[in-house]
């Protein structure tokens, strides 16, 4: 019990040494952000080790069978492994601040919360009880067509996702994808990759961008490009549960 309570110490307080105002400055002016390495090797293989574990899922979506693209997830049961809830549980209060004045920027009022649980607590009054943390595995051939996770009336407006295992030597291929929609202009494409352990923080569905008459909002969509050999596993962080 001591090496957990000491486990989940040591993710708060990698999570608290980041550098927020650059992360955040990253968010307002390309609307993601990249984390630098914030899990351990260990870690990311405790992680993968759990996939074939069926009693740690609450579901399993076969990405083909849903016209989603090629590959397979699978939703954490709760509750989630404490690794997993203090990750999720340290990010969000310091996404929140980012949340809250992206929606003053669009002349909406502050609604979220500075905290997980009292999000989570708005979401429960809506029927969402459906935890979302979730892994994503790709074989050879696999990817993720463009979307946005929502899943209800409540959503929190960032997620996230780290890279389980290693590029380039796990698995080829791969690559994150998030396409901006903007307004009366063609669509911006980004093409990122990552380390293992480190992760990239993105808009759930859009954000403000600061134009000649004020701030404008821009729809963001993400997927995964093709695995082009092996095996790639991700850690996907939504924020808000589902119905």
């Amino acid at each position: 019990m001591a090496g957990n309570r000491s486990m989940l110490q040591e993710i708060s307080k990698r999570v608290a040494s980041l550098d927020w105002p650059s992360l955040q400055k990253q968010l307002d002016e390309q609307g993601y952000a990249s984390l630098p390495v914030l899990l351990e090797e260990a870690e990311c293989r405790e992680l993968i080790g759990m996939y074939d574990e069926e009693a740690n899922f609450r579901s399993r979506i076969d990405m083909e069978r849903y016209r989603f693209g090629q590959g397979e997830y699978k939703y954490f049961a709760a509750p989630a492994p404490p690794l997993l809830q203090e990750l999720r549980s340290s990010l969000y209060p310091e996404l929140a601040q980012t949340a809250n004045r992206w929606l003053q920027c669009l002349g909406g009022e502050t609604v979220y919360p500075g905290d997980l649980p009292a999000f989570l607590e708005r979401c429960y009054e809506h029927g969402q009880v459906r935890p979302t943390p979730l892994i994503l595995k790709y074989e050879t051939g696999g990817y993720n067509c463009l979307h946005q996770d929502l899943y209800g009336e409540v959503f929190f407006p960032f997620q996230v996702v780290f890279a389980l295992n290693r590029r380039e030597q796990d698995y080829t291929g791969g690559e994150f994808l998030l396409v901006e929609q903007r307004p009366r202009a063609q669509s911006r494409g980004h093409v990122l990759t990552m380390e293992q352990g480190a992760g990239v923080i993105f808009p759930t569905q859009h954000r403000p961008v600061l134009g000649t008459r004020g701030y404008y909002r821009t729809t963001l969509r993400h997927g995964v490009g093709t695995v082009t050999s092996g095996t790639r596993y991700t850690l996907g962080i939504v924020f808000h549960d589902a119905k």
